[in-house]
C-alpha cells in the first residue's frame, strides 16, 4: 500500500504550518510532524474511518484537524487536511471542489 498526498492536501498542510508557526516558533514543525504521523498511520488503518462528505475522515491525534482520504486499489489518496473548527458547510464545499 502507498500513500499519495494530492496537491490540495499539501497546500492545506503548508497553510496549517504557517498558521501554527505564526503562533509560536517551532509549533508549525510540530504540527507537520504530528499530521504526517497521522497520515502514515493510514498504511495500517486505511478504510476503517467513518465516511464524511464522501471521504474517509481520520481525526488527528494532537491538532483539531481531519484528514480526508479515499482508498483506491492498493493506494490511499489524501484529498484534504482541514481544520475541524471550520464551518461544516465550508468543509463540504471545499471537498466537493477538490473532488
Amino acid at each position: 500500500m502507498k500513500i499519495e498526498i494530492l496537491d490540495e492536501a499539501q497546500e492545506d498542510l503548508i497553510e496549517g504550518f504557517h498558521f501554527y508557526e505564526a503562533r509560536e516558533v517551532g509549533l508549525g514543525s510540530y504540527f507537520l510532524d504530528c499530521l504526517f504521523s497521522d497520515i502514515d498511520s493510514l498504511l495500517l488503518y486505511a478504510g476503517i474511518h467513518q465516511i464524511i462528505f464522501g471521504y474517509h475522515r481520520c481525526l488527528s491525534k494532537r491538532f483539531p484537524f481531519a484528514i480526508y482520504y479515499s482508498v483506491e486499489g492498493d493506494s490511499v489518496r489524501v484529498h484534504a487536511v482541514l481544520d475541524c473548527r471550520r464551518n461544516p458547510s465550508w468543509i463540504r464545499k471545499r471537498l466537493k471542489e477538490g473532488g
